[in-house]
């Protein structure tokens, strides 16, 4: 086992794999994490296995988001909602519902060809099914069906769409493509369970970075106050993982960098609802217009997130900042800021939840009943470079033992992961053959009831109601029976 020291700044989605990745290979990993958990930071419900959210960005993204989304459904199964999907374009949208068929034809084949590559890629389900089109006829016959409490078949996951839909609004086809649901506490939870367990890892929890400097050549030599009480260790390797304050550390080691930094936030909402389970709905729109994206993501517990991409909702005006010349670091305005450490409003919460509401009641009129359920899931998302529309980012090195996780999707953390690993192998820290390894002995003996009890723990601890760490109706009808 190699003696060398690395330390990875920043617990959340990043920051959290990265320590597993490297400490289930044996490599010795501090983790500094300035909040009371890992995992706390912007929001996340969907496991992007296709990038069909997001009709702006090229097919190569898509294409990258679908294997690094399978390779993080594989590392974290107990994290996944397995529920497809529905893409619907409204009428009033200048797209076309078919402009994402050649998109879809192109992931079809890259999923069978990652499934020949390796059969335990099979997990979105059969390769003739990750995509359906559905017609106007089809859903009006659905909608005269009974809901189903556990669909098992695509026409019973339609159901409760057909039903309650306004499908007088939308193009046809509709898809249905098997993008699957991701959980944010039950992803903490598992991460934080393996790193306890995992000797290799010490977790630094209430620990802000003050001080990166290089006393020696490879050496790094890093300050922190734990519970304002300072400390100092020495590193051979630097591993920034930092969200959107990435670019203060990049000031604290010297180092300079271009990106920008988006505030977002959906909002949780309870709604009595239907008689059966709903997929994930997407209404496509453009970004940043009051017809932007809705997107409506069920839980148990009677809970809804609501996306809305416009300004009022999900986004903000000056919700996206640029790094000035003299700092890495984007600056965002101080609103932003006291929401992140202060909380919010109590009208902020019910004013933009609301319109939450609103926009997803225009497509699902017996939706106008749901109520604002608590506080936002939101936070700040770092995107490296100058473009917003960036989905699939990663590492970047620089020379003196120094390398940053820039992630905009969750999924890409095994990308980086392989990265990091690749550049520690050149440098002598690991062998070579645990490059792309992916063996996860000690996270693969986390247990499914260790990991919502976690999850249970983390949405009290935060505020939020419990139902959000439940991920299936199989939990769903325990939880609640």
């Amino acid at each position: 086992m190699s003696d060398k020291k690395i330390a990875v700044i920043g617990g959340g989605i990043a920051g959290a794999s990265i320590a597993l990745y490297l400490s289930e290979i044996g490599l010795k990993v501090d983790l500094f994490e300035k909040g009371t958990s890992l995992v706390n930071g912007p929001p996340i419900c969907h496991l992007h296995a296709g990038g069909n959210l997001y009709r702006e960005i090229p097919d190569e993204q898509c294409v990258t988001l679908l294997e690094e989304s399978i390779e993080a459904l594989r590392l974290y199964p107990d994290s996944i909602d397995y529920r497809p999907t529905v893409i619907a374009v409204p009428k009033h949208d200048a797209g076309q519902p078919l402009d994402l068929l050649p998109r879809l034809t192109l992931l079809q084949d890259e999923y069978q060809k990652l499934i020949d590559k390796d059969s335990k890629n099979k997990v979105l389900g059969e390769v003739n099914e990750y995509y359906r089109l559905v017609e106007l006829e089809e859903l009006q016959h659905l909608a005269t069906l009974d809901e189903k409490k556990v669909p098992s078949t695509a026409e019973e996951w339609l159901i409760p769409f057909a039903k309650h839909t306004d499908l007088s609004l939308l193009k046809f086809p509709v898809v249905l493509v098997q993008e699957f649901g991701w959980n944010v506490f039950r992803l903490g939870a598992t991460a934080a369970l393996s790193l306890e367990k995992n000797a290799n890892c010490q977790i630094h929890l209430n620990s802000q970075v003050t001080k990166l400097s290089q006393q020696q050549p490879e050496k790094w030599q890093l300050g922190y106050t734990k519970n304002d009480l300072p400390a100092e260790h020495e590193f051979d390797y630097v591993i920034n993982a930092a969200g959107f304050k990435t670019g203060e550390i990049d000031d604290l080691a010297g180092f300079n960098r271009d990106r920008l930094v988006e505030f977002k936030a959906a909002y949780v909402t309870h709604w009595k609802g239907t008689d059966g389970f709903w997929p994930e709905v997407i209404i496509h729109g453009t970004r940043g217009t009051p017809q932007g994206m809705a997107q409506f993501t069920p839980y148990p517990g009677d809970l809804v997130q609501l996306h809305g991409m416009t300004e009022d909702i999900t986004l903000f005006k000056d919700g996206l900042v640029e790094s000035a010349k003299n700092s890495s670091q984007p600056q965002l305005d101080e609103k932003f800021l006291r929401k992140i450490d202060k909380g919010w409003l109590e009208h902020e919460v019910t004013t933009r939840g609301q319109r939450a509401i609103d926009h997803i009641s225009q497509y699902i009129p017996a939706f106008k009943t749901a109520t604002v359920a608590g506080k936002p899931l939101f936070g700040a998302q770092q995107i490296p470079g100058d473009d917003s529309t960036l989905r699939t980012a990663g590492v970047s090195f620089e020379s003196n033992h120094y390398a940053r996780c820039e992630i905009v999707k969750a999924s890409s953390v095994l990308t980086c992961a392989d990265a990091l690993t690749e550049k520690l192998a050149e440098l002598g820290f690991v062998d070579k053959d645990k490059v792309g390894a992916r063996l996860f002995p000690i996270t693969d003996t986390i247990e499914d009831q260790a990991i919502t009890k976690r999850s249970e723990l983390y949405t009290q601890q935060r505020g939020y109601p419990i139902a959000l760490a439940y991920r299936n109706i199989k939990q769903e009808e325990e939880c609640y029976a």
